[in-house]
């Protein structure tokens, strides 16, 4: 994997979190942050001293490359060996909201 594809693979992820149409989806209707959530492989949660929901960062990649969307800077952050991209997002979809009702219900 080139730095190029790297930072294409980041950009792709973004604009699907900015735009709502993720790929899964048969024709071009957005999907619910639920609906998004379903195809992760891990999320970290991010809290303060109190344990109060700050933000996280959700793997959707791992392996080759990494890539983790964090919603407290809202960056698509890509690992490659010693390569790195990232992307900003809009989350047009509710991510953040619904990660937070999801750390609250714990």
């Amino acid at each position: 994997m080139t730095d190029a594809d790297l930072q294409n693979h980041v950009t792709f992820i973004a604009t699907q979190l900015s735009t709502g149409v993720y790929e899964p989806n048969d024709e071009d209707e957005g999907c619910s942050a639920s609906d998004y959530l379903s195809d992760v492989l891990d999320i970290e949660y991010v809290v303060d001293s109190k344990a109060n929901y700050l933000g996280a960062r959700v793997l959707v990649a791992f392996g080759g490359p990494n890539i983790w969307i964090n919603t407290r800077s809202n960056v698509v952050e890509g690992y490659w060996w010693g390569d790195s991209a990232q992307a900003d997002f809009t989350d047009t979809l509710g991510l953040d909201d619904l990660l937070s009702e999801l750390w609250e219900c714990r």
